[in-house]
């Protein structure tokens, strides 16, 4: 069975994906440490009425992220 990857600001509301890696690496940090690890299971739970930011679930708890920082987040699409 194929994986289907994409970045975490093309996921739309409801989609869950299992974070893969990170390609950028001055966000890399600032990321994990905020509970976006690879592996976590992530939500993509709301998307502000322009698109910006977008509320995701991960680790247990809600983060707002900008989509310039969502861009950044490769997943795995969960079915």
């Amino acid at each position: 069975m194929d994986t289907i990857k994409r970045k975490l600001s093309e996921l739309k509301a409801g989609q869950k994906g299992i974070i893969i890696s990170f390609t950028n690496n001055d966000l890399f940090l600032k990321l994990m440490e905020m509970g976006c690890l690879p592996g976590e299971e992530i939500t993509l739970e709301q998307v502000a009425p322009l698109g910006d930011p977008i509320s995701i679930s991960v680790s247990g708890y809600s983060l707002s992220l900008r989509l310039n920082e969502a861009e950044h987040i490769e997943v795995e699409l969960i079915n």
